[in-house]
Parts: structure tokens; sequence; C-alpha cells
């Protein structure tokens, strides 16, 4: 079970996948404005990796066995069928979301952290434990990642800054600092 945890604990904080390792960045820099939408990016995230996680597991377990040359083509098919049914999900239960999120929810198919996770998880040959146990734990920390910026934004709206620093220019600068603290996190756990 020490196994596990630090799995999680590695994919959440020390590897994060957006501030650490800088997958994911499209979602990170264009949903995080507001709290509320960065926290439905991110369990639309947590959704979408921890069933990319399970597919790739199967994959690698039961259909790719003798034909490795397959890998990455099956997760991008994987992942972009998984996109559509969270998009199609979304758009149905809460057409408010869907329109928030906009053409980043569809970007989700794109976003590297989707397919650096199935790469990941077959390099490190994990089992099906180990792979959820890595997905929960990437994408928590890609929503903590989203939380953090859209918080801090949130502030700076109400907060004196200089015309130089002001729209992408803010957003850089707090994104590199979040990265800078989350690099403390980099002696905690150095296997993997």
């Amino acid at each position: 079970m020490g196994e596990l945890f630090w799995i999680f604990i590695s994919a959440m904080l020390v590897n994060n996948f957006t501030l650490a390792l800088f997958l994911g960045l499209c979602p990170f820099m264009g949903v995080s404005a507001r709290v509320s939408t960065a926290l439905r990016m991110g369990f639309a995230n947590i959704f979408v990796l921890t069933i990319t996680s399970i597919a790739v597991w199967f994959l690698n377990t039961y259909v790719l066995v003798g034909a490795p040359y397959l890998k990455l083509i099956s997760f991008i098919v994987v992942i972009a069928s998984l996109v559509q049914i969270v998009e199609t999900m979304i758009k149905k239960l809460s057409p408010a979301l869907f329109r928030e999120l906009g053409i980043f929810l569809p970007l989700i198919t794109t976003n590297c952290a989707i397919l650096g996770l199935a790469i990941f998880q077959t390099n490190r040959a994990y089992d099906f434990l180990e792979g959820l146990f890595f997905a929960l734990g990437a994408g928590l920390g890609l929503t903590l990642a989203l939380v953090l910026m859209a918080s801090i934004r949130e502030q700076t709206e109400v907060a004196s800054v200089p015309d130089l620093a002001k729209g992408m220019g803010l957003v850089l600068i707090i994104a590199g600092s979040l990265s800078l603290a989350f690099m403390g996190f980099a002696g905690l756990f150095t296997s993997s």
C-alpha cells in the first residue's frame, strides 16, 4: 500500500503534470480564469485520465501484447473516443458548463497530459491498481494546478497591477511562480 501512496503523491505533487512536467498547459492557461470553471475542468480531466488509465491497462494486458508498434495510435484513438463521450455527457447534463468550457473541452483530446499518462503508465509497467492511483494523482495534481492558478487570477482582478504586467504577462508570471513552488517537492520522492 505504501508504493501506491508514493505513486499517487509523486503524480500529484512531485511530478505534477502541469507544474513540473509542463503537460496540459492549454487548459491551464485558458480555463483558469475562474475557480468554478477550473474545478469543473479538473474533474473532467480526472474522469478522462482515470478511464484512459483503465483502457491503457486493458490494451497493454490483453490486446496489444504482440503488437507494441500499435500502442501509440491505439492510445490516441481511445483518448479521442473518451473525450467525445465526456463532451457529449457534459453537453447533455450541463449546457451552461459546456458553454463555459468552450473550445477547451474538446482540446482535452489533444491534451498532452492525457497521452503522457498513457505513455508513462506503459513505460513504467504499472499494473491495474498502480495505474489507477497514478491517474488519480495526476488528475488531482492537474486540478490543483488549475484551481491554484484560477484563485490567484481571481485575486489579481481586484488588485492593483501595473499595466505592463496585466493580461497574459501576469498569467505567465503566476505560472512560473507556481512551477517554482512545485519544484520544491522534487526531493520528496526520487524513484520512478
